[in-house]
């Protein structure tokens, strides 16, 4: 009995600390990467730097908001100038704007509404009941878009206040609008946001992490070591690849945005790479690689699956087919490196690299006619295998041929 209480008092202690290792580590991961990103935004432009600079510039803003309206106009209700500028440093000119818009009409509403609220029943507690709940609803109007909420803050910040009188409103709705002016103004003029870069890195790091899905998979094959669960690795590597495909459709939505009002004098302030975009097309070439790879993965997985009819091809011809693989992550690596502006090694239209991959896919077809021999299974997989091959080649030696 002595030794299962020690046990389970042991026991205890670890359940206790558990959750306080499961916080330091937590700790210790988020203070790695705030220093990462301070590192990366001290060695050159990239995200990290942006958000740096976005961040100064609301913060600007509204001590400017601020001295402008408290300092230099003297308005006792000058706190509305800087919170509306803070929020209206958006990521592009055109949010700014639309934001802008968004939130003047709600906190119009607001204080509106509140004034007659208040008018009507004479009592704090009675104008926060009668105004808020129908404020609340009307937040959730699409129009408004995520501003709406503002609407009843101002109703609650105008009641509390006690300052419901139409000079007070008017003073209000005054500081909103200067404040609104003074966001869009910072954003549009001091270093006005434009998101190109974004575009580009990701999809440069989407061609290289393609290529490494494909010479981890050329090395489990290679190397024998192919079973289920690294079969299921292996597609969780490619799944991620969809998380890295959406954002890069962000970054070319965002990229298309920051564009819009930014033309004229404002281009003269332009803080981005000035190399044209990749075009749209690059997107989609890499869309389809992504789903060959995705498509090519799970025909591997399901051969690995003991449970499953469809039956791994020979090891010699899983070993030629690693080769050709290898090859193709060697290609996605040098279109990576070409996205981001290095010396393009364009492997695939060297003419040794064209014929190693021609002799390989041969290979393949001649093992493809003797795995018809060894059972209807083998050949179904080695088939599907061999035409996911012949799409990601297709799509890459198309973006290769076209430039």
């Amino acid at each position: 009995m002595t030794r299962v209480r020690e046990r389970t008092g042991r026991g205890d202690a670890v359940g206790r600390t558990a959750p306080v290792t499961r916080v330091r580590d937590a700790l210790r991961w988020d203070a790695r990467s705030v220093g990462r990103a301070a590192r990366a935004a001290w060695r050159g432009p990239g995200r990290e730097r942006d958000l740096l600079v976005q961040s100064l510039k609301a913060a600007a803003a509204a001590l400017l908001a601020w001295l402008l309206a408290r300092v230099w106009l003297d308005d006792p209700m000058a706190l509305m100038a800087p919170w509306v500028a803070l929020v209206l440093v958006q990521a592009t000119v055109y949010s700014s704007l639309m934001q802008a818009a968004r939130q003047f009409t709600a906190i119009c509403v607001g204080a509106l509404v509140a004034s007659g609220a208040q008018a009507v029943t004479g009592d704090t507690t009675g104008a926060l009941a009668l105004s808020v709940p129908v404020l609340v609803l009307l937040s959730n109007w699409p129009r408004f878009g995520d501003q709406g909420i503002y609407a009843a803050t101002t109703a609650v910040f105008t009641i509390a206040t006690g300052t419901v009188s139409a000079v007070a409103v008017g003073h209000r709705l005054g500081q909103a609008a200067l404040g609104a002016v003074i966001g869009v103004a910072v954003n549009a003029l001091v270093l006005p946001p434009i998101h190109l870069r974004d575009v580009r890195e990701n999809l440069a790091a989407l061609a290289r992490e393609a290529g490494d899905v494909l010479h981890a998979v050329a090395g489990d094959l290679r190397g024998g070591e192919w079973d289920a669960q690294t079969a299921a690795d292996r597609l969780g590597d490619a799944a991620r690849l969809q998380s890295r495909l959406e954002a890069l459709r962000s970054a070319r939505g965002w990229s298309k945005e920051s564009l819009r009002l930014t033309s004229g004098v404002l281009r003269a302030l332009y803080r981005a790479p000035t190399e044209a975009l990749p075009p749209e097309d690059e997107d989609e070439r890499f869309s389809r690689v992504t789903g060959h790879l995705t498509a090519l993965a799970r025909t591997l997985a399901v051969a690995a699956d003991e449970e499953r009819t469809p039956a791994a091809p020979d090891a010699a011809v899983l070993g030629c087919y690693a080769e050709l693989l290898e090859l193709l992550g060697d290609v996605c690596h040098a279109e990576a490196g070409r996205l981001l502006g290095g010396t393009r090694v364009d492997t695939l239209l060297d003419e040794r690299t064209e014929a190693v991959m021609r002799e390989l896919h041969g290979r393949l077809q001649d093992g493809l006619r003797e795995q018809a021999g060894q059972g209807a299974a083998r050949t179904a997989v080695l088939g599907t295998l061999v035409l996911q091959a012949e799409n990601l080649w297709a799509d890459l030696d198309s973006g290769a041929r076209s430039r």
